[in-house]
């Protein structure tokens, strides 16, 4: 599951940081971003700058060999504990099962970095289960839009950065689970931050992202929850006027998430806020409340009609059924249906 992508990833990161070492690392998989930190904290962490320039060798799997890896990965370091060597785009590396011949007897005083992106190996080949017994495999996949702000808080916590649940929500909101274009923002409110100041709150935000603190998907969906209809107008109203800014595609998978979980809700036997905690997967109870208001003013019926008509206007808006409404005029309608 995706959710272990970032519980694996801190185990692997504590064990470098501590210089427990695995002389093999085998990172796959679709999210470059875990991929590349990890790389990088062992180019930072095994050698010092002076080392590095005898014991450091970077390949680059389109045109590297894989019997020069080998060889390179059985000498011995040169005035070091160890040597680094880092297997880069390795997707790309002919014969790479032929790694299975160093992985079966990896040199203790040699680290091998390997990485894998844009796809998986197959966990069935002997490469792979060769690197288990000797080394570490760490699958880094997409995370899951919901599980963004628990990574937002994480990333800022190392920087001793503290941020509130509904400015996590907001920049989720804006960018998705796209951690690439994340990592920039959160980069440039760090750098934001005032003189003494270490939390990010939704002024900063609307300041130097440009994400209003007042309409956004996050007070929408709220409105909406609470059926404040004043405020949900208020806000489509802006949404038709700045289309650019708030593309109704992305209103739309927002309310299709909480709505597709509040239905989860409904089912359980008890609707405590421990039991919607644990049914939902959350680390916070800052949402919660958000569920506990849903479950009072939507039916169970009203819902699933409420996720038809979400995927209904995901279809108008992209032009099936639709020749001449504007998105905003299909938000519009969609936010009445919602609420009437």
């Amino acid at each position: 599951m995706a959710a272990s992508t970032q519980s694996s990833f801190n185990t692997i990161r504590n064990d470098i940081l501590h210089r427990h070492f695995k002389p093999l690392y085998l990172f796959m998989g679709d999210e470059s971003y875990f991929i590349d930190v990890l790389t990088e904290l062992l180019s930072d962490t095994v050698l010092t700058e002076t080392e590095k320039d005898f014991n450091m060798l970077t390949f680059y799997g389109v045109d590297a060999d894989v019997n020069l890896i080998i060889a390179s990965a059985r000498r011995f370091p040169m005035m070091a504990e160890y040597q680094l060597i880092i297997v880069k785009e390795a997707q790309n590396l002919d014969n790479f099962e032929q790694l299975d011949l160093y992985a079966k007897n990896p040199m203790p005083s040699t680290i091998m970095a390997i990485n894998y992106k844009h796809g998986t190996v197959d966990k069935r080949k002997a490469v792979v289960k060769s690197i288990l017994k000797t080394g570490e495999v760490f699958e880094s996949k997409k995370l899951y839009e919901n599980q963004i702000p628990a990574f937002i808080q994480s990333w800022l916590k190392d920087k001793e950065i503290a941020i509130d649940e509904k400015s996590a929500q907001m920049l989720t909101d804006f960018v998705g689970n796209d951690i690439s274009k994340l990592i920039p923002q959160l980069q440039k409110l760090e750098v934001a931050l005032p003189d003494g100041q270490r939390r990010i709150n939704s002024e900063l935000i609307e300041k130097n992202i440009g994400i209003s603190k007042d309409y956004n998907n996050f007070e929408l969906q709220k409105a909406i929850i609470s059926k404040n209809i004043v405020t949900a107008n208020r806000i489509v109203d802006y949404f038709d006027k700045n289309p650019k800014d708030n593309p109704m595609m992305a209103t739309i998978a927002v309310l299709f998430n909480y709505f597709s979980s509040l239905l989860e809700c409904y089912w359980l036997p008890l609707k405590d806020e421990q039991s919607i905690m644990n049914a939902l997967n959350m680390r916070s109870a800052y949402f919660v409340r958000d569920y506990m208001v849903g479950l009072r003013n939507y039916s169970a019926q009203k819902v699933m009609e409420i996720i038809s008509d979400l995927r209904t206007f995901d279809a108008r808006s992209k032009g099936v059924d639709n020749v001449s409404a504007s998105q905003g005029d299909l938000l519009k309608e969609l936010v009445y249906r919602i609420m009437h």
